[in-house]
């Protein structure tokens, strides 16, 4: 399968990349920063530059054009600002959506983060209520888009760049904790596999199920 994956540069595209090549898939890497097309090579993926902040929903569907499916896995990252989250997490994630359908690319897999539906304490710093807001936001977005896309939410817990354990927790109800990048990709691997999971919003973190099974368990 060719797979546009959104945000090609990230910890857990990467590792997704490197999954899907080594089974035989097409990785589409798009990144905003040429520089690192060197890295997304060096993961079986084919760099596409493109800036999700300016780019116009045509220009994005020209990319996406003749994908088996996408994986939104963008998001503006550490350091970034409260207006970054938005114009990445949010309005990069709701511009994929509005391109996939364009493009006629059915299937979509959105990583968000988990507990997300939740309010944040009182005390919770500006950026992080940004984060949550906009991925909630970018959730509820794609939630609405039934008649025109195939979309999977995953949400996973606090991520960590240990080996993966291929053991996770995946259900609507799984509490917050941690999972490596590496069961995340493979979590997402499964998923684009298993059209039981469309339209489901899934947690997950580390448990005790190998992945295949966890997500043919999800599956609605």
């Amino acid at each position: 399968m060719r797979i546009v994956i959104v945000g090609g540069h990230g910890k857990i595209a990467l590792r997704l990349a490197r999954q899907l090549a080594d089974r035989g898939d097409t990785p589409v890497a798009l990144i905003r920063n040429p520089d690192h097309s060197q890295d997304v090579t060096d993961a079986g993926a084919e760099p596409v530059v493109i800036d999700l902040e300016k780019a116009t929903v045509t220009e994005l569907t020209e990319k996406i054009m003749g994908a088996d499916a996408v994986v939104f896995a963008a998001g503006a990252g550490p350091g970034s600002s409260a207006a970054r989250k938005e114009t990445v997490d949010h309005k990069a994630a709701v511009l994929t959506a509005d391109a996939a359908a364009l493009a006629g690319v059915r299937r979509l897999v959105q990583v968000s983060a988990i507990n997300v539906d939740k309010p944040v304490p009182e005390d919770t710093g500006e950026v992080w209520k940004a984060y949550v807001a906009a991925k909630k936001a970018a959730d509820d977005d794609l939630r609405q888009r039934d008649l025109d896309l195939d979309w999977t939410i995953l949400r996973p817990g606090g991520l960590t760049d240990e080996p993966g354990t291929g053991l996770v927790a995946l259900d609507e109800d799984v509490e917050r904790d941690t999972v490596t990048r590496e069961d995340v990709a493979a979590v997402i691997v499964a998923l684009l596999n298993e059209p039981g999971t469309v339209g489901r919003v899934l947690n997950l973190v580390n448990g005790e199920t190998p992945v295949v099974d966890a997500v043919r368990a999800a599956s609605g």
